[in-house]
């Protein structure tokens, strides 16, 4: 099972924009994509990357996040703007083994949007 590391959370301004990294232990091969959790809700799918480069995102982000990847580096990240209070929340990276199936979870990073 891959290692996932996130960081790059923290506070800010509605409208302003955060740029959160993902490092992972290993080649990148399978889909990946950032999930968040706000107090009380489920976990929901925010960006996906998938193997053939193909981005998917929540509709609640469309327009104002970008996912990517750096490959050399094995880092996932979501460029994040425009940003909302309701964007509030502990965001997780995911890693999808295209062959096993497992999916490694990286330990979480807090975004808070607050004036």
């Amino acid at each position: 099972q891959m290692q996932l590391v996130e960081s790059g959370g923290g506070l800010a301004q509605p409208g302003g924009s955060l740029r959160l990294s993902c490092g992972v232990s290993g080649r990148i091969f399978g889909a990946v994509g950032w999930y968040r959790q706000a107090p009380g809700k489920e976990r929901e799918l925010v960006a996906v990357f998938t193997r053939e480069g193909r981005t998917n995102y929540a509709d609640s982000v469309k327009g104002r996040f970008t996912i990517s990847t750096d490959n050399a580096k094995n880092t996932i990240y979501l460029q994040m703007n425009s940003l909302k209070p309701d964007d509030t929340a502990v965001y997780y990276c995911n890693h999808h083994h295209p062959y096993s199936g497992v999916d490694s979870w990286g330990q979480g990073t807090q975004v808070t949007v607050s004036s």
